[in-house]
């Protein structure tokens, strides 16, 4: 009985392994709605092209060989994976070069990095992968699997990087294509090795099997060197992230709520954007305000303000502002709602008397005084600078 349950696991294995027309095909199709998407920088297209490529199938395959000792089995299942990689580079390269994008979406630059995580997550979607063909009732989970872990999209990137002659990063989704490969190899031979006895019984009494066994773990293991790298770099730059976050809550906090330093009430200064250039040391802080008077805020103030934020901060700022100028029309009274297009405002608000409207009409004039009294001043300085006769030298 146990001998004709493992002969039916074992052709249904068989069948995983075949290179046949339905590989092929799907593994071109796979390949082409992959690369497009990467192109298209599209994440749903991408998934799409994981739901369709077959690659999962030989490599429940390889694992049952592997637990089993069965060569030929592990051998046809790992030249189907061959071919289907070989297709897939191709494709891609030959995308890559007719479509000549100036620039790649970050559906490309995000599998050039692989770590830890992605081989856990591997793992995991290998376990998944052979408990789904284990037991029939859960095989509506080996899409998801296919979607978790993806095989197509990193190879696809790698051909993509090829035709770009980029091979440092190729590199990169290479490692993460040979992590996501033997991390679902290492998750389906334990998942296996547990659920069915039988086939850990003949991993034990099988010196090949053992060894095969063996020379998976220990490829898995070697990735560890550079994922763990990758992952300690990965956790490195989220942290920096966090503090640069932080510290710009801070000051953009900070310069929105103390706006007072910026010339007081008449200024009508406010922060339009805040942006940070980590580059430079010390960091430069370029804020850009908005405000109604051309000569604020001044050199003094924006010195005052810097002062203010490098003694909140462990780290010095450059504060650099620039400014500017709003010019708002004078006021008008409020629209009675009337026809179609009075329906698109707000209803009069009580509060905007013709007082209000006066007392703003009065601050408009004020405001429009004091810059045309400081454009005149300013001309005046200058008129003076270019009349002024020079010094005569001490001999």
């Amino acid at each position: 009985m146990e001998s004709t349950r493992l002969k039916r696991i074992h052709d249904s294995y068989k069948k995983d392994a075949q290179l046949d027309e339905v590989f092929v095909v799907l593994t071109i199709g796979a390949s082409m709605i992959a690369t497009l998407g990467l192109q298209a920088n599209s994440a749903a297209v991408v998934i799409g092209a994981m739901v369709v490529a077959p690659w999962i199938e030989p490599l429940r395959a390889s694992a049952f060989a592997v637990l089993i000792g069965d060569i030929r089995l592990l051998m046809d299942a790992l030249l189907s994976l061959f071919v289907g990689v070989f297709i897939t580079i191709l494709l891609s390269a030959l995308l890559g070069e007719v479509a000549n994008l100036p620039k790649l979406g970050s559906e490309v630059w995000d599998r050039t990095s692989p770590n830890l995580l992605d081989l856990g997550i591997a793992l995991v979607a290998g376990a998944m992968a052979i408990y789904a063909k284990l037991r029939r009732d859960a095989v509506s989970s080996l899409a998801g699997t296919a979607i978790a872990v993806a095989l197509v999209p990193p190879v696809c990137v790698m051909g993509l990087l090829i035709s770009y002659q980029n091979w440092a990063d190729a590199f990169g989704a290479g490692l993460l294509f040979a992590t996501n490969l033997l991390g679902i190899l290492s998750g389906g031979l334990v998942m296996m090795a547990w659920k069915e006895p039988s086939f850990l019984q003949r991993l034990r009494e099988s010196n090949l099997s053992a060894a095969k066994f063996l020379v998976t773990f220990g490829l898995t293991a070697l990735l560890l060197i550079p994922l763990t790298k990758q992952f300690v770099s990965l956790v490195g730059e989220k942290d920096r992230e966090q503090t640069r976050d932080q510290i710009q809550r801070t000051i953009e906090t900070f310069l929105k709520r103390e706006t007072l330093t910026f010339g007081g009430k008449e200024a009508k200064a406010k922060v339009a954007s805040l942006e940070i250039t980590w580059e430079k040391n010390p960091p430069e802080i370029l804020l850009v305000v908005l405000v109604t008077n051309p000569a604020q805020p001044s050199l003094k103030q924006v010195s005052a303000v810097q002062k203010e934020i490098n003694k909140r901060q462990e780290l010095d700022y450059q504060l650099i502002v620039q400014r500017v100028v709003v010019v708002e029309g004078p006021p008008e009274e409020p629209n009675l709602i009337t026809g179609k297009e009075g329906k698109l405002i707000k209803d009069p608000t009580p509060e905007l008397t013709t007082n209000t409207i006066k007392d703003k009409e009065e601050q408009f004039q004020t405001q429009a005084i004091g810059i045309d009294q400081e454009q005149k001043n300013m001309q005046q300085r200058t008129h003076e600078a270019t009349t002024q006769p020079a010094e005569a030298k001490t001999p």
